[in-house]
C-alpha cells in the first residue's frame, strides 16, 4: 500500500463515514444501517480500539494486514448477536477500555506478535465491542441492517488505522520509532482515562 492510496483511504473515510452515518435517520433498514454505521464512531473507546487494530495489523504486516481486522469484524458480529439476544456478558465497558490500553501498549512497544496471536487478541476484545453495539441497538432499527452498518463502520476505522500506521511508519523511518510509540502510548493513556472515568 503506497502513501497516496493510504491518503485516499483516510480521506474517503473522513468524508464518507459522517455523511452516510447521518444521511438516513428514520426507522427500518435505512435507519438501522445508519445507526449501525454511526455507532463505532460515536464513542472514543470504540474509535481508538478499532484504529489501533488497523495500526497493529500494519505493524505486523503480511497476511495480518487483512486477517487481524477481518477477525475483529467477524467476531464482533457474533458479539453483536449476543447483545441483541440479551445474553449477559460481564465487564463489557471495562473490556472495551482495556482493549484500548492493551492495543495501544502493543503498538507503542512495537511488538510484532505472530499473526495468530494478534488474531486471538483482536477476537477477545471484539466480543466486548460487538456486545456493546448489539445491546445498544435502537428498538426501531432492523437487526440485519444495523449489524451490517456497524461492521462497515468498524472496517472503515480499521482501514483508517492501516493508513495511519503507514503514515506513522513513514515518519518513523525519518525520525525513529518515537512517532509510533507516541501514537500507541497516547491511545493507551486514553484507555486508562476511559477505564477510570476521566474521559
Amino acid at each position: 500500500m503506497n502513501i497516496r492510496l493510504a491518503g485516499g483511504l483516510l480521506a474517503a473515510t473522513a468524508t464518507l463515514v459522517p455523511a452516510t452515518a447521518f444521511a438516513h435517520t428514520g426507522v427500518g433498514p435505512a435507519g438501522g444501517f445508519a445507526h449501525g454505521l454511526a455507532h463505532p464512531i460515536s464513542g472514543l473507546d470504540h474509535m481508538l480500539a478499532m484504529v489501533m487494530v488497523g495500526v497493529l495489523a500494519w505493524q505486523i504486516g503480511g497476511r495480518a494486514l487483512w486477517l487481524v481486522p477481518a477477525t475483529f469484524v467477524l467476531v464482533m458480529a457474533l458479539g453483536g448477536m449476543l447483545g441483541v439476544a440479551g445474553v449477559d456478558l460481564p465487564f463489557v465497558e471495562a473490556g472495551i477500555a482495556v482493549s484500548v490500553i492493551v492495543l495501544g501498549a502493543i503498538v507503542a512497544a512495537g511488538i510484532k506478535a505472530p499473526t495468530a496471536v494478534a488474531m486471538g487478541i483482536a477476537a477477545l476484545f471484539a466480543v466486548f465491542h460487538g456486545h456493546a453495539h448489539g445491546s445498544e441497538m435502537p428498538a426501531d432499527a432492523g437487526g440485519l441492517a444495523y449489524g451490517l452498518g456497524f461492521m462497515l463502520g468498524t472496517a472503515l476505522l480499521h482501514l483508517a488505522g492501516i493508513g495511519a500506521g503507514l503514515l506513522i511508519g513513514r515518519i518513523a523511518e525519518r525520525h525513529g520509532p518515537l512517532a509510533m510509540r507516541a501514537a500507541g502510548g497516547a491511545a493507551a493513556v486514553a484507555g486508562v482515562g476511559i477505564l477510570t472515568g476521566v474521559l
